[in-house]
């Protein structure tokens, strides 16, 4: 009876052995650990996401331009903020009203028009005149835009004066309030070709008929612009010795100062 339990036990020791290693070849063949995994395809739960996502992409709303109302001028607001920061930045005050960029609309009263626009008409008028001059098209020059809302009583000379003497007051050059008229001989001072010549360099914007003009007599309060492009303008006063002002000279198309004779 001893020797029957005797055989029994390497038996069961077999026995053993042999499941286990059934084991693990039937592990290896159903998960084997070096064979990579096919990847899984997208459930049907993530398809409403990445559909999502894509049309937030696409949809998204575009940022509105800054509107500049004139009207909110003067009181405490971000509008005479900007401003008030704009002409300190340029040294300039009272000459305009409102400092634009490209990408923003000015507002007068009840109407409001973008610097797009007006860009685009100086452009085309640029052109024309360039076109038939030299036969060449020309883009004008980018940058800011003073703008000046035409009041009752206005003209263009006066308006450009009034830039003229802001600007040398914020660089404490003196002025005086008569510099722009003729001398006694009869013959336009320093100051006045300066502001025949700078008559060219602006654009006159009729806000209600959103077309550039060209007359300042008929006017309705707030309905012109006088269009500055402040990189052109400063540009050329900022070249000029005021302290030979007197000395300029102008054709009707340039504006120089002699040299001095020996």
């Amino acid at each position: 009876m001893s020797e029957i339990k005797r055989s029994r036990k390497p038996l069961i020791v077999i026995g053993i052995i042999g499941v286990a290693i059934l084991g693990a070849v039937l592990f290896s063949v159903i998960d084997p650990p070096d064979s990579p995994r096919a990847p899984e395809p997208p459930s049907e739960a993530g398809a409403p996401d990445q559909v999502e996502a894509h049309t937030t992409t696409l949809t998204m709303p575009i940022k509105p331009q800054a509107v500049l109302d004139y009207n909110e001028l003067g009181a405490d607001n971000a509008t005479s903020a900007l401003i008030d920061q704009r002409k300190q930045e340029y040294g300039i005050g009272d000459g305009v009203d409102l400092i634009a960029e490209p990408g923003e609309s000015i507002k007068v009263g009840r109407f409001e028009v973008s610097m797009t626009d007006i860009l685009e008409q100086i452009k085309l008028q640029k052109e024309e005149l360039i076109e038939s001059d030299l036969g060449e098209s020309s883009t004008g020059s980018p940058g800011s835009y003073g703008i000046y809302v035409v009041q009752r009583g206005d003209n263009i000379w006066n308006i450009h004066f009034k830039f003229l003497q802001n600007y040398l007051t914020h660089r404490d050059i003196d002025i005086s309030p008569i510099a722009d008229e003729p001398n006694k001989r009869g013959f336009s001072s320093g100051v006045g070709k300066l502001l025949k010549f700078s008559e060219k360099m602006v654009h006159i914007y009729s806000i209600r008929e959103r077309k550039l003009d060209v007359d300042l007599d008929i006017i309705v309060p707030n309905s012109k612009l006088v269009v500055y492009n402040m990189t052109d303008v400063f540009a050329l006063l900022d070249q000029i010795d005021y302290s030979v002002v007197n000395r300029l000279e102008f054709d009707g198309e340039n504006i120089w100062i002699p040299a001095e004779q020996d």
